[in-house]
């Protein structure tokens, strides 16, 4: 059980308070469970290969930063939506 617990908090998908138990987080509106795994995956294999060429932290957070930005002025790209469900 505590695996569990542990499995689904590294997903991001319970967060654990000290004294008072383990809550669901708000999830991720608009994707399935499945999207949401496959989209934190690459996400993190971005993060690994961002590192692999140089970049810290503050560099990664930047860049994200830029690109989140950028793509809410173009608005969500065409199908995105559809293709989440």
């Amino acid at each position: 059980m505590l695996k569990a617990y542990r499995e689904l908090e590294r997903d991001g998908l319970v967060e654990g308070r000290p004294g008072m138990g383990t809550f669901v987080r708000q999830g991720v509106t608009g994707a399935t469970l499945a999207a949401h795994t496959r989209l934190r995956r690459d996400l993190d294999r971005w993060v690994r290969e961002a590192r692999e060429a140089g970049l810290d932290q503050e560099d990664l957070r930047a860049l994200f930063t830029v690109v989140l930005t950028e793509s809410q002025k173009s608005g969500p790209e065409k199908g995105a939506k559809e293709g989440a469900a």
